[in-house]
């Protein structure tokens, strides 16, 4: 049994446990399940981290998305009650390191729901994608805010 179905198991023991299976209990029961196989996985001696890291990587992953958009969300909202809006509206080029169609597919989905920024299109080899930006007075600082941002996470997460 893989350790991912070994934390489903837990998670459905805490929720019978607890009488309730909502999504709440059965998230809470994931939680303390992985809390509990992270704790025990040095004593058993076997090479289930990375099973550990991608999880810690995709939760990462999703704070900074909901961080991101929150600071994009103010800055949005600020320059359109503004009397005099300061966005620079272009289309920008950012050459693109992930290589799956499912990382491709979150790094522009995750791009487009971003407020200020949306996933125009990805060239048919796959190497660059075009990037609508709101605040767009360096392209190049978009293109590497996004690249080290977005992309590198989930790249990190999903490898």
């Amino acid at each position: 049994m893989t350790i991912f179905a070994k934390n489903l198991v837990l998670a459905l023991i805490w929720a019978a446990l607890m009488g309730d299976f909502s999504f709440g209990s059965l998230l809470t029961g994931f939680a303390v399940g992985f809390a509990g196989l992270a704790l025990v996985q040095p004593l058993l001696g076997r090479g289930d981290s990375l099973y550990f890291r991608r999880v810690y990587r995709a939760v990462r992953l999703f704070v900074y998305f909901y961080y991101e958009l929150l600071l994009s969300s103010v800055q949005v909202a600020r320059d359109v009650l503004a009397l005099r809006p300061r966005n620079v509206p272009r289309i920008v080029e950012m050459p693109l390191d992930v290589k799956t169609d499912f990382q491709i597919l979150l790094v522009t989905n995750l791009i487009s729901l971003t407020p200020g920024t949306l996933s125009v299109d990805v060239k048919p080899d796959r190497s660059a994608a075009l990037i609508h930006a709101m605040f767009a007075d360096d392209p190049d600082e978009v293109v590497a805010g996004l690249k080290s941002g977005m992309e590198r996470m989930v790249k990190e997460a999903f490898e």
